[in-house]
Parts: C-alpha cells; sequence; structure tokens
C-alpha cells in the first residue's frame, strides 16, 4: 500500500489512435507506467513514437482513446474540460518547446498569471512572481515582453510560469531542442535545482544531460513502451 501511495502518475492500457481523413494513426499503443513522487522521468525515442502525445495525455491536455490515467490521486480519463483546466492549473506545469508564452503580457504577467487564475491574494503573487524570477535568474526581464527576450530567455520564463502554482507534477517537452548550448545549461541548471527541491518531474528529451539526472527512463517506439530503465 505505501509503495502505491508513492506513485503520483499511472497509466494503464493507454492507447491514442487519431484519425487522419478515412485511416487511423495509432500513436500510442497499451502504454503501462508508473512514476514514483519526487522523481526524475525521461521519455526518449525518435521523432513520431509519441512522446509529446504521451506528455499531453499525463497533462490532462488530450484524452486517451483506450486505457486509463491517474495523476495525483485523480482518475482523469473521464473527466471534463472543466475539471481538467483547473486541475492542471493547480497540479501540473506545463513547459511547452515552443514556449507558449503570452506576447501581450510583459515577463511578470506571464508568471503571475496562473496564480491570478487560482484567485491567489496580489500580496502573494508579487512575492512568489519575484522569488520565481530570481530561481531562474531573470529578475532584471520583469517588466520585458517575451520578443525582447531571447529563445534561452523565453524558455526560463515558461519554466517560473511553470511553477508558479507550485505543482506536485512538472511536463517538459523537449525543453532545450530549441536552444544553443549555453542556454540548454542554464536550463539543466533550473532541472537541477527541481530535482534537489524533490519535484516529480517528466521530460520529453533527446538531451543526454537531462537524460543524466533521470531516476527513470522510458523509451517510447513507434507507440509502444520499448524499455524502462530505472
Amino acid at each position: 500500500m505505501a509503495e502505491q501511495e508513492n506513485i503520483i502518475v499511472s497509466t494503464q492500457g493507454l492507447t491514442k489512435i487519431f484519425p487522419i481523413g478515412e485511416r487511423k494513426i495509432t500513436v500510442l499503443k497499451d502504454i503501462n507506467i508508473q512514476i514514483r513522487r519526487a522523481s526524475f522521468t525521461v521519455i526518449c525515442g525518435p521523432s513520431g513514437s509519441g512522446k509529446t502525445t504521451l506528455l499531453n495525455i499525463l497533462g490532462g491536455i488530450d484524452r486517451p482513446t483506450e486505457g486509463k490515467i491517474f495523476v495525483a490521486g485523480q482518475d482523469l480519463t473521464d473527466k471534463d474540460e472543466n475539471f481538467l483546466s483547473d486541475f492542471r492549473c493547480s497540479h501540473i506545469g506545463f513547459v511547452f518547446q515552443a514556449y507558449n508564452l503570452v506576447s501581450t503580457l510583459t515577463v511578470e504577467e506571464n508568471v503571475a498569471f496562473p496564480m491570478e487564475w487560482t484567485r491567489k491574494p496580489p500580496a502573494m503573487i508579487a512575492q512568489r512572481v519575484s522569488d520565481l524570477l530570481k530561481t531562474v535568474g531573470l529578475e532584471q526581464r520583469a517588466h520585458h515582453f517575451s520578443a525582447q527576450l531571447s529563445g534561452g530567455e523565453q524558455q526560463r520564463v515558461a519554466f517560473a510560469r511553470a511553477l508558479a502554482n507550485d505543482p506536485e507534477v512538472i511536463l517538459a517537452d523537449e525543453p532545450t531542442g530549441n536552444l544553443d548550448l549555453k542556454n540548454a545549461q542554464k536550463i539543466l541548471q533550473v532541472f537541477q535545482l527541481l530535482k534537489s527541491k524533490g519535484k516529480t518531474v517528466i521530460v520529453s528529451t533527446h538531451d543526454m544531460a537531462i537524460r543524466d539526472l533521470a531516476d527513470q527512463v522510458l523509451c517510447l517506439d513507434d507507440g509502444k513502451l520499448a524499455g524502462n530503465d530505472e
């Protein structure tokens, strides 16, 4: 029982099929995984193997065609979009490869947004934004817009935003895929900090430096789980 309580993410027979015209493409097939609390998990595999789709399902952005998905004690399989939106905002932090910052908001406004959604007190939000921007080394950029930032800086803002509501699970999709070596190393430092703080982190990546941090490596190949190294 204690071991089961230590599992924060699990899937049972997870399958995802996308209709493409008259065809059906199976992107994930019968995925069964368990991820422990306070662990660092890397999802690897070639392009098109289903990594991003798996992350989106784990985060409640997408739904499985078949199977079950459990995150932080909740069965997300059949929940409606209102529940999933609130759940994502409170329990899951996303870092997308394309950053997905709101271009009309400043850095501090982007980081504050998830906390405003959950109606945190303004003073608490201001302090949290300040602390997070210091954590990612961007306190001097608080009043800049995303167009005024480098790709690496935008990615670090995305991390600060993902951490805003102190989520139980952090999901990151190829977070260093668009970055040069210098900026990738700064993102690696953020991951090292998250791991030292005992966060549950799940990362899709080809970056071997990030993979070296992993407690568990899940390898996908053509939509199937090809390996699970712990």
